[in-house]
């Protein structure tokens, strides 16, 4: 950096004369981990710029033998030996003065989980406090301008607020009270969203993607063609609330659903037949466009069950929330693979079936389909993640 004072001669022409002066560094960052199981931790981490603004940064730190990154959001995270480096994301790469960007990730530990002593920021020690590196000396210009060349200073842009809304069953929904199992992974989406985001989480335990919209009017009953009979056929309240003019969704909103657990039920009332089924993932989507909203389909998050030492898939209506996706023109997030992808990256498979203890315990209620608070945060995690990959417009909020 160079401090500038401007001479003007006599001809009118203006020559740079300067010194040196300091490249300001330094950063602070706070490493919390925010939940742990035996074998496994979730953790966030904040970098304060306390110098200069940085342009592309690169967090490093070392890991006690045994601690290993296994999912990383909001920055490239990369581990070699106890050796960790994250980079940013691209779209987080600049750091102005006092400003601070966050990352976060799960990862596995052996024998403990100690928290991180040193970090550094591109090569700089992270202290807490600021340092001074000089610059080079100013060169004298050649050939001066008449006059200085500015850099417009860029305009914050203002980021329109917008509203989640989630719509499925209890590997979605909030828990019955704080902290209770089961909980959903829309419990959890709202950390990974910026300010701007508001999650709006009205999924329902035990419910069907026909009992959700029509609750209480499904009836026990199947018409000729084997559907449960809907009647009276009024919405539910809770898509009624969606569909207000006034409070509902609006223009810029996200409507995510995500069912197919439940439907497959043979009984009614939350039997829902394939054809059945797309459609009213259509009369959703359709209902959200119209608003200005825009709906994006998920596959419903898989159980754990585990073939020898390999979790994988064991869900229905795959095919038809792709279908429906193509038909709708609606983006469709594949967590059914997601998940059991993540269950073989987190090591949890084979088990020996107690779902109240260990790793698959820490994740999992005392069954294989519901989840502890973490594992709805990893589940969560596994979507924002996806929003990302998949260049969905929900990313921009993401943190």
């Amino acid at each position: 950096m160079v401090a500038i004072a401007l001479a003007v001669l006599a001809g009118g022409v203006a020559v740079a004369a300067g010194a040196a002066t300091a490249a300001a560094t330094g950063c602070r960052v706070d490493y919390k981990v925010t939940s742990e199981w035996q074998g496994g931790f979730g953790a966030d981490v904040t970098i304060t710029n306390l110098g200069d603004q940085v342009s592309g940064w690169t967090l490093t730190w070392a890991f006690a033998t045994g601690q290993q990154v296994t999912q990383a959001w909001n920055a490239t995270v990369t581990q070699s030996g106890s050796a960790v480096s994250a980079r940013d994301a691209g779209y987080n790469g600049s750091i102005g003065t006092n400003a601070s960007v966050g990352f976060g990730f799960n990862g596995a530990w052996t024998t403990a989980n100690p928290v991180p002593t040193a970090f550094s920021l591109n090569g700089a020690p992270c202290t807490g406090a600021p340092t001074a590196t000089p610059c080079a000396p100013p060169s004298t210009p050649s050939s001066p301008s008449a006059t200085p060349s500015r850099t417009p200073t860029p305009t914050p842009s203002t980021q329109a607020p917008v509203t989640v809304w989630l719509a499925g069953d209890s590997t979605v929904a909030n828990p019955s009270s704080s902290g209770a199992c089961p909980v959903g992974w829309g419990n959890q989406f709202g950390q990974y969203l910026n300010a701007n985001a508001t999650v709006v989480n009205s999924a329902v335990g035990g419910r069907s993607i026909q009992t959700w919209l029509y609750d209480p009017n499904v009836t026990t009953t199947k018409n000729s063609a084997g559907e449960c009979v809907v009647s009276p056929e009024t919405y539910s309240t809770r898509w009624q609330a969606m569909l207000n003019s006034g409070t509902g969704m609006k223009a810029g909103d996200y409507l995510f659903i995500q069912f197919g657990i439940n439907d497959g039920d043979p009984n009614c009332n939350r039997h829902v037949g394939s054809a059945r089924y797309k459609q009213l993932l259509g009369v959703m989507a359709n209902a959200a466009k119209q608003r200005g909203a825009r709906p994006v389909f998920l596959t419903p998050a898989a159980a754990i069950t585990c073939s020898g030492s390999t979790a994988v898939g064991n869900r229905g209506f795959l095919t038809e929330t792709f279908d429906a996706g193509a038909a709708n023109n609606v983006p469709v997030i594949d967590l059914h693979r997601l998940s059991y992808t993540l269950y073989n990256r987190l090591g949890l498979c084979p088990n020996n079936g107690d779902y109240g203890s260990g790793a698959v315990g820490a994740f999992f209620c005392n069954d294989h389909t519901h989840f502890e608070a973490a594992g709805a945060r990893q589940i969560a995690g596994v979507v924002a993640t996806a929003l990302r990959d998949q260049q969905i417009g929900l990313a921009a909020y993401l943190r």
